[in-house]
């Protein structure tokens, strides 16, 4: 734990948004949004079914001006947040942020919805003026949101208690869970040094781990399945109101996909749960020499794995390194984050999990947060998240409101980025033995990806599914999650009752419902992307016409669908065979450690 420990290790500087919690621009910026989101309510509301073209991209423009200043203000109080969640200044600080801007927000609120009042031929009309036609997506992705729209006094009404009701239960949550603390080594430590600690090569510590987060969780649970519970409730309630079709479908809209296909993806990967993580754990398990796996074996590093220690130097080299031969314009936006302080990057108490990318606004730049631990997969989480941050300056160009890219089409950037840095690490590598770790974490990595995701998506389903009818007890809530565990992992694995309350921890179930999937989705369109670029390599000039395609596609934002950013790819994902292509990637890395392992027995 020394690496992730050193002084050394970045902490982000905020002060690129704001000074510190106290800087007077803040109340400054927040009187700036109160007094013109209030004017622009008195020159628009009730007025924008009459507003000509023009006037109606004067608007835009305007309410892009408001939206953004208040997601700088938004931002720097989440950044701030997740990187002290248990300051008690710091959480003061963001909750009165969130009931200060949704205060603010309540006067914009008119603004999309009588937007989505106006008739479409009236609108198809508006829209061959030049001055408008700039603003047709965000018009198009707003108005997929009509049929389940409310009158403005409900709406306004959810967005006034949303304060108290969903924001206020995922603080507790993260508040819940960045203090829960284990033992280990006799030292009382964070919960997500034991999380790390389960790809400890020591199959004792694993154990130990595990039962550290089965304990820190289980004395938790009460307030955990209170929590679920609740946000199911509220989304179900709302759901309904809306007149969604199933609780997933308001998630599909939002990534701007149909429920079909999100169906077709789901369906292709439950059909390979046996072709891909039942082969692969069972190969695994002979690797460690087991007859059966426990949960705290997945991820254990393979026998003869060093789990070296990458310094934080070398691991932000390799991976600039991988962007830069793909293509020197992603090089350098990956390095514009290493040599500012964008980066938060030791594990340190009161901290929050994970890693992510938050884009902030078109005016400044992303941050990303890290749990930097020293290991392979760090590196691929540096180069995961790096990816999102060349993304989002890439396609800041489209403005605040454009910018944003749909879930569905947001990990394809990252997950491209991993790729990039396994390829460059495993083509560096001479030793057939540490080759075949490689492949065979590669391998793992995107299991975790595709079908754990898969799982997780499938386990919500059954969750908000259930919860229509009532409380769902921990018992209950365990059993569905020991089913869709067991099914998409094999019988390979005997899971014992402490892993039932292992569903607790994902952040994912109580800040965005069904966002999961849209890993899978990333992956697996990544996969077949990278597809097409083998493919042009031996092509001449075939790479670089790739490489123009690709950062256009990552420049559109959210302006296309994933329709038309994939076309000049050649690919479809309404094709049932898309998701096939993706999913062989994977067995084929499969077939090819099969296929080691027959002829290491035969020497």
């Amino acid at each position: 734990m020394a690496q992730a420990d050193s002084p050394t290790l970045p902490r982000w500087d905020l002060s690129d948004l704001y000074a510190g919690l106290d800087d007077p621009s803040i109340e400054h910026d927040l009187a700036w949004c109160d007094e013109q989101a209030k004017a622009f309510a008195e020159r628009w509301k009730g007025r924008l079914a009459e507003a000509s073209a023009s006037d109606l991209a004067s608007a835009i423009v305007a309410y892009e001006q408001i939206d953004q200043r208040m997601g700088r203000l938004g931002a720097f109080a989440q950044l701030g947040f997740a990187a002290r969640t248990t300051d008690p200044a710091t959480g003061r600080f963001s909750q009165g942020m969130t009931e200060r801007l949704t205060a603010i927000s309540s006067h914009l609120l008119f603004f999309t919805l009588e937007l989505n009042r106006l008739d479409d031929t009236h609108l198809e009309k508006l829209l061959e003026d030049a001055e408008l036609v700039r603003w047709a997506p965000f018009l198009r992705d707003l108005r997929v949101w009509r049929p389940y729209q409310l009158s403005d006094e409900v709406e306004q009404v959810l967005v006034e208690k949303s304060v108290t009701g969903r924001a206020s239960w995922n603080r507790l949550f993260d508040e819940t869970m960045a203090s829960l603390t284990v033992t280990l080594d006799g030292e009382e430590r964070p919960l997500g040094d034991a999380l790390n600690q389960l790809s400890s090569p020591d199959r004792e510590k694993r154990r130990i781990a595990a039962g550290e987060v089965s304990r820190a969780l289980g004395a938790n649970q009460r307030l955990l399945v209170l929590i679920t519970n609740t946000l199911a409730k509220d989304k179900s309630i709302e759901d309904g109101l809306r007149g969604f079709p199933r609780p997933s479908s308001s998630r599909n809209r939002a990534n701007m996909v149909e429920d079909e296909v999100v169906d077709a993806l789901v369906s292709a990967v439950d059909a390979d749960y046996a072709r891909l993580a039942h082969r692969y754990y069972s190969l695994k398990a002979g690797w460690l020499g087991l007859d059966k796996l426990q949960h705290w074996d997945r991820n254990a590093p393979l026998p003869g794995d060093e789990d070296r220690l990458i310094p934080w130097e070398d691991a932000k080299t390799i991976v600039r390194d991988a962007y830069e031969r793909f293509d020197p314009r992603l090089g350098a936006l990956v390095g514009r984050f290493m040599e500012n302080d964008w980066i938060d990057v030791p594990p340190v108490p009161g901290k929050s999990s994970g890693a992510f990318a938050h884009p902030v606004t078109p005016d400044t730049h992303p941050y990303v947060l890290l749990n930097y631990h020293g290991r392979t997969r760090d590196v691929m989480t540096l180069a995961h998240e790096l990816g999102h941050g060349a993304h989002q300056l890439l396609a800041a160009k489209q403005g605040y409101l454009q910018s944003s890219t749909p879930l569905t089409l947001a990990e394809t950037a990252s997950v491209f980025g991993e790729m990039l840095t396994f390829r460059a690490l495993l083509d560096a590598e001479r030793d057939p033995a540490r080759r075949r770790r490689m492949l065979a974490g590669k391998v793992e990595d995107m299991l975790n990806t595709v079908v754990r995701q898969i799982a997780f998506y499938q386990f919500e389903v059954k969750v908000h599914d259930e919860r229509r009818h009532g409380e769902l007890s921990p018992e209950r809530l365990g059993e569905i999650w020991r089913e869709v565990q067991t099914r998409s992992l094999g019988p390979i694995f005997e899971f014992t009752p402490d892993y039932d309350t292992y569903w607790s921890y994902v952040p994912h179930f109580v800040h965005s419902p069904f966002y999961v999937y849209a890993y899978a989705f990333g992956d697996c369109l990544v996969n077949a992307l990278y597809g097409v670029y083998q493919s042009e390599q031996d092509k001449q000039g075939g790479t670089a016409a790739f490489q123009d395609r690709y950062v256009a596609m990552l420049e559109a934002g959210g302006t296309k669908r994933h329709a038309d950013l994939l076309a000049p790819f050649g690919l479809d994902a309404t094709d049932p065979g898309f998701w096939r292509k993706g999913l062989d990637v994977i067995s084929g890395f499969i077939d090819e450690l099969e296929a080691q392992e027959k002829q290491d027995k035969s020497a």
